[in-house]
C-alpha cells in the first residue's frame, strides 16, 4: 500500500476547526462538570440522608454506565420526553457535563476529607455563614488538593469527547472520519487525527505531573 500524507495540508482548516470545537466542548464541560461535581461532593458529605442517597445514586449511575449510552439517550430520547430538539453540541455538553460531574465529585469528596475539622470548628466559632465557609475556606483548600486529579480528568475528557462524533457533532474525530471517507485515505487521515490528540494531551499530561509534584511539596511544608 502506498501512503500519501501530502493530501493532509488541503484539509488543515477543517481539522483545525474540528480541534477548536473539541477544545471548546472540553472547556465548557470542565467548568460546568467541575461545579456540579463540587456540589455533589458537598451533598454526599451533608448531614441529610436524602441528599446523600440521591447524590450517591447519581454518581454511581453515571460512573457505572457507558458515556456513549448516556450521550445517545440524551440526543435521541430526551428530546422525545421534553418535546424539544437538541443540537448535537448541546447534547454533547449535557452528556459530558453530567458524566464529568460524577467523576469530579469523587475527586472533590476525597480532597474535602483532607480539610481539617478544626478549620470548620474555627469558622463556626467565628460565626461565618455557610456560604462564606464553603467559598472562602473549604473550596480553596479542596481545589488545591484536587487540582492534579482534576487536570487529569480534564485530559481524559478531551480524549473521550471524540464520542460526540457519533451524534454528528463536527469535532476533530467527526471531521477526520469525513475526510477519511471522502479521500479513501483512512491510514493517513486517522493517523494525523491521532497525532493531533496526542500533541495536545501529552504535554498537558507532563505538565500535570510537574504541577502535582509542586503541590505535594507545598502541602508538605
Amino acid at each position: 500500500m502506498h501512503l500519501d500524507f501530502s493530501i493532509l495540508p488541503r484539509f488543515a482548516d477543517a481539522l483545525a476547526y474540528g480541534l477548536w470545537l473539541t477544545v471548546r466542548l472540553t472547556l465548557i464541560c470542565i467548568v460546568t462538570g467541575g461545579a456540579l461535581g463540587f456540589l455533589l461532593a458537598l451533598a454526599r458529605r451533608s448531614g441529610s440522608r436524602l441528599l446523600r442517597a440521591v447524590s450517591t445514586v447519581y454518581v454511581e449511575f453515571f460512573r457505572g454506565t457507558p458515556v456513549l449510552i448516556q450521550l445517545f439517550w440524551i440526543f435521541f430520547c430526551l428530546p422525545i420526553l421534553l418535546g424539544v430538539e437538541l443540537s448535537s453540541f448541546v447534547s454533547g455538553v449535557i452528556a459530558l457535563t453530567l458524566y464529568t460531574g460524577a467523576i469530579t465529585s469523587e475527586t472533590f469528596r476525597s480532597s474535602l476529607g483532607t480539610v481539617g475539622r478544626e478549620q470548620m470548628d474555627a469558622c463556626v466559632a467565628l460565626g461565618l455563614p455557610a456560604r462564606v465557609r464553603i467559598t472562602s475556606v473549604i473550596l480553596p483548600q479542596a481545589l488545591l488538593r484536587a487540582t492534579p486529579t482534576l487536570l487529569s480528568n480534564a485530559i481524559s475528557l478531551f480524549k473521550e469527547s471524540s464520542l460526540v462524533s457519533a451524534v454528528g457533532m463536527a469535532d476533530l474525530m467527526f471531521v477526520g472520519q469525513n475526510i477519511s471517507n471522502n479521500t479513501a485515505r483512512p491510514v493517513e487521515v486517522l493517523t494525523a487525527v491521532a497525532l493531533i490528540y496526542f500533541a495536545v494531551a501529552f504535554p498537558l499530561t507532563r505538565a500535570v505531573a510537574v504541577l502535582e509534584g509542586r503541590i505535594l511539596r507545598k502541602l508538605a511544608v
